[in-house]
């Protein structure tokens, strides 16, 4: 990070100032995405200014999407945000790959389980019936992108359970194969703050801003198939509709 004087100026404060010139720095390349900021110590004792101010600058950064914060780690430049069409059934593997970016999965819980109550209402099931749990960190060029858990009905994807999910695996690539296809889906979007262990999954502070999408998808004879919850980082995804008038 190069670095400039500040001075105090009359209507401009110390700590807009700053946040000017990291803006400056990251528009004209001196700093990548992925490169550390400069913690609010080292910049208060750089520039003689509180760290109070440094950090409100940074916050004001964090919130715009220009800058990230990693748990333990520090303040970092921001990659560009992800952005996601929220028309069309379509896997994180084929976006992440239609935008340039790499996409890959660890795999934290896969079983076969009695559908509880929340199951059986959104795939529609009886009581007594199996479904597969799917729970993975979704990755985009090595970084954590979304927390996502799906379940499906058991008797439609049979062996799902025993299946890797780490790598490129792609669960609709799979259903394809075997001709099970998503005829439309209802899709939900809302703004949640990070818990515990979303936090530490995604790489962020407790209390950041996610993203949480919840979808339920249907087959072409109009059954329910599969429902997921997915929490983003909001820091890296940004959504969007295109409208036309009616």
């Amino acid at each position: 990070m190069e670095y400039t004087a500040i001075r105090p100026q009359r209507g401009l404060p110390l700590y807009l100032q700053l946040k000017q010139m990291i803006q400056t720095q990251i528009a004209s390349g001196v700093m990548h995405p992925g490169d550390r900021v400069p913690s609010e110590r080292e910049l208060s004792d750089r520039f003689g200014m509180s760290r109070m101010t440094a950090r409100q600058a940074l916050l004001e950064l964090v919130r715009e999407g220009f800058l990230y914060r990693e748990q333990g780690r520090g303040t970092f430049v921001a990659h560009r945000k992800v952005n996601q069409g929220l028309l069309g059934v379509t896997s994180f593997t084929d976006d992440m790959r239609a935008r340039g970016v790499e996409p890959a999965s660890r795999g934290l819980e896969q079983r076969l389980e009695l559908a509880d109550q929340e199951a059986r209402d959104h795939l529609e099931l009886d009581l007594g019936a199996m479904v597969v749990r799917l729970k993975r960190l979704r990755l985009g060029d090595g970084r954590p992108m979304a927390l996502e858990e799906a379940v499906l009905p058991a008797d439609l994807v049979p062996g799902l359970e025993e299946h890797s999910l780490d790598g490129d695996f792609s669960l609709y690539a799979w259903l394809r194969e075997r001709n099970i296809f998503f005829q439309r889906a209802r899709q939900t979007l809302e703004a949640v703050l990070a818990n515990g262990e979303q936090a530490e999954l995604l790489g962020v502070l407790v209390g950041a801003p996610l993203l949480l999408l919840e979808r339920q998808s249907y087959g072409q004879d109009g059954q329910p198939l599969e429902f997921v919850r997915a929490h983003y980082r909001a820091d890296r995804f940004k959504f969007f509709v295109d409208l036309t008038q009616v």
